[in-house]
């Protein structure tokens, strides 16, 4: 069915087609013709983070912003939903146009700013959803917080966040809010993190529960800063990577109308890039974190090189604007042959 509605969707600006791409989801799901777009995969049981994922396969942030979609993105058989990013106060993002797709290299450029109706307008969609799976949190600063305040942003976040996330995401490697990638580097790593992970142990102590905490980093990353982010993490305790956002890069996109746009790439081009960073800190951290693998997945062969790189999950983004709703099923099923296979 997405093949025939995918030349509609095209010919709509991208920013327009992601929001009637959502609202047509939302409708399936509430009419039930949700099987018609895709069918959930058989259980492919994976634990990682002290947590029970139906399956590897999961949504990356940026799809549903503000958590307003759950339960229809669940029905595609996601083994878990990362919302956000989300930020403190509400923000309109960046100004339109600010998301182009690249057809021919099946690829997205975006901008956005992480535009949310802020925390709180979150958390009601939260509680509304009838969903009772995986649920990730992905967290951000305001665009005006400067970066020497950016911590209070998050622990703002965190702090309400907690309780409702199976597990949070800190997310400092969008592009496409100024300066933020700054806070990957080595001191201000470590500063940022000692905050929230001395914070994340509060709230532990005072929910009585654990939530795990991610990172997520850029694939614009030198071997050096793969280094210091290893190192960093380890110290302080974090529960997991996830390997990687978008990258700023356009080697891969040369000569594409859109090449020229600002912000960042996703999509096919992304895949090894993504992929070698992904292998890189695996290789860093030995297995004493578990990583998240996304960025360029397009189809089920893409979900298995993740995993043979070091991830124990996947997440996809990019790839449904081109693969439409079955790229889940499709990733787990790859996924449950590979498994035999081995």
């Amino acid at each position: 069915m997405y093949s025939l509605a995918r030349p509609f969707l095209f010919c709509l600006d991208a920013e327009k087609a992601h929001d009637l791409g959502l609202a047509a989801l939302e409708a399936a799901y509430r009419t039930g013709l949700n099987p018609l777009l895709a069918s959930r995969p058989a259980p492919l049981p994976t634990r990682v983070f002290g947590i029970d994922f139906p399956n590897p396969v999961g949504l990356a942030a940026g799809l549903d912003k503000n958590a307003a979609h759950i339960d229809a993105l669940a029905a595609l058989g996601f083994g878990f939903i990362e919302v956000g990013t989300v930020t403190p106060r509400p923000q309109p993002g960046n100004p339109k146009p600010r998301m182009f797709r690249l057809p021919e290299h099946e690829a997205v450029i975006n901008r956005l700013g992480f535009n949310n109706g802020g925390v709180d307008a979150l958390l009601r969609n939260v509680e509304k959803a009838k969903f009772s799976g995986v649920l990730g949190i992905n967290i951000g600063k305001n665009k005006d917080t400067p970066n020497e305040r950016a911590v209070d942003d998050y622990l703002y976040c965190l702090d309400r966040v907690y309780a409702r996330a199976s597990y949070v995401t800190v997310n400092i490697s969008s592009p496409n809010t100024q300066g933020l990638r700054d806070l990957q580097e080595e001191e201000a790593l470590k500063r940022f993190l000692g905050r929230v992970r001395e914070r994340q142990e509060l709230l532990a102590a005072e929910h009585g529960k654990r939530t795990p905490m991610l990172l997520k980093i850029a694939p614009d990353l030198r071997e050096e800063e793969m280094d210091a982010i290893a190192e960093v993490v380890l110290a302080a305790g974090m529960d997991g990577l996830i390997c990687t956002n978008t990258t700023v890069a356009r080697d891969a996109v040369v000569g594409d109308r859109h090449a020229g746009e600002a912000g960042g790439l996703s999509g096919r081009p992304v895949f090894t890039r993504s992929t070698a960073v992904l292998r890189g800190m695996a290789q860093r951290l030995g297995g004493k974190l578990p990583l998240v693998g996304v960025g360029g997945i397009l189809d089920g062969s893409d979900a298995v090189a993740k995993i043979a790189a070091g991830a124990s999950l996947v997440q996809c983004y990019t790839g449904l604007v081109y693969r439409g709703p079955a790229l889940a099923g499709a990733c787990v099923e790859a996924l449950r042959t590979a498994e035999r296979r081995a």
